[in-house]
């Protein structure tokens, strides 16, 4: 008989203290570009090399002639009833948005807003504690943060890094022709539905923990690679919503195949019985007049392609010659999984699904 992830019977499960879990809490990509129309113009600042234009990670402010500051903060309710694999998560998450920018991180801030009357002070020393031992795999400390006590658990991370300006990586540079690597199996949120239903396996919250906690730390590496023209990292809005807004920034196309994208064990298998999140199918009523899916992807492979990534591998474009190198260097920082899923193009719509 398979064995299955259950809470302790003692203590309240994480997960069921809040609505929603990792990133998929995000806002939905429509809903939030809506609410950020209006938001005051970064031109004056000039020395603002990131900002709000293009929805990239970061935000990146030039310091000297060969130094920025990246600046982000990334914060969610529970994915996993655990609370030191749930403050692995979270730090790990946060992190990825300065590796994404082609940044070294350099400190952390902590957010944490708990129920204090309900979780106990070992629980929530425990989360605090995951998030420092992912801090401390990047080289950082947790240099001070900032508490409140909320009805719903959460927890994340201000992070703070650094990048040499000609190695900034936007979202938005991709060139016609470039290959698309993705450095994670797609498929987390799917299992953090069965985990939330009681119907996760061991073997499969162990390779969900293993994917949520590896940090995206080849990022500096490839952010000095020539050849290698844009990145991000795929978190809430899904591959989709995060190689769209590639697309847009770039003006241009892609073309993906389905069967090079890579997926965490047993997940397909999962979303054909029902179990997808109900952030997959906000993400896809966002975004679908964009997009154009082979219809023998409909249903569980495109709840895949809209699924919510928490802590979600890379996803590069870069010249084709250099993709193998990007690979390789992928699978030496962890990345088993890393492969090529399709190109830039200049196709319209945005993006196309192929089998």
């Amino acid at each position: 008989m398979t064995a299955m992830i259950t809470p302790a019977a003692a203590a309240p499960r994480l997960t069921s203290l809040s609505h929603g879990g990792g990133c998929g809490c995000k806002i939905a990509p429509g809903m939030l570009a809506d609410l950020l129309k209006g938001s005051a113009a970064a031109a004056p600042f000039a020395q603002l090399l990131v900002g709000l234009e293009s929805a990239d990670d970061a935000a990146v402010y030039q310091l000297s002639e060969h130094q920025a500051l990246v600046a982000t903060t990334d914060f969610f309710m529970p994915i996993v009833d655990d609370p030191f694999d749930f403050g692995r998560i979270a730090a790990a998450n946060a992190l990825s948005d300065v590796y994404a920018m082609g940044g070294t991180p350099i400190l952390a801030l902590a957010l944490l807003a708990v129920p204090v009357k309900v979780l106990t002070a070992d629980l929530i020393r425990e989360i605090l504690r995951g998030g420092e031992a992912i801090c401390a795999e990047a080289g950082i400390p947790v240099a001070g943060g900032h508490s409140i006590d909320s009805v719903e658990p959460i927890y994340g991370l201000a992070a703070l890094g650094l990048v040499d300006p000609r190695h900034l990586k936007r979202n938005s540079a991709g060139r016609a022709g470039d290959a698309l690597i993705l450095g994670k199996p797609l498929g987390v949120g799917i299992l953090s539905a069965a985990l939330k239903k009681g119907q996760l396996p061991a073997a499969d919250y162990r390779a969900m923990i293993d994917t949520t906690t590896r940090l995206n730390r080849a990022g500096p590496e490839l952010a000095q690679l020539a050849g290698v023209h844009a990145m991000t990292d795929v978190t809430g809005f899904g591959l989709l919503g995060h190689l769209l807004e590639m697309c847009r920034g770039a003006r241009l196309g892609a073309r993906v195949s389905m069967a090079q994208v890579p997926l965490l064990q047993n997940v397909l298998s999962m979303a054909e019985a029902g179990c997808v999140t109900g952030a997959s199918a906000r993400n896809w009523a966002s975004y679908a007049p964009e997009v154009r899916l082979a219809p023998q992807l409909e249903g569980a492979y495109q709840a895949l392609l809209c699924d919510p990534q928490t802590s979600g591998g890379l996803l590069i474009a870069c010249a084709h010659e250099v993709a193998p190198e990007v690979i390789r260097i992928l699978q030496r920082h962890g990345c088993a999984h890393a492969a090529a899923i399709g190109a830039i193009s200049g196709d319209a719509p945005l993006v196309r699904v192929e089998p």
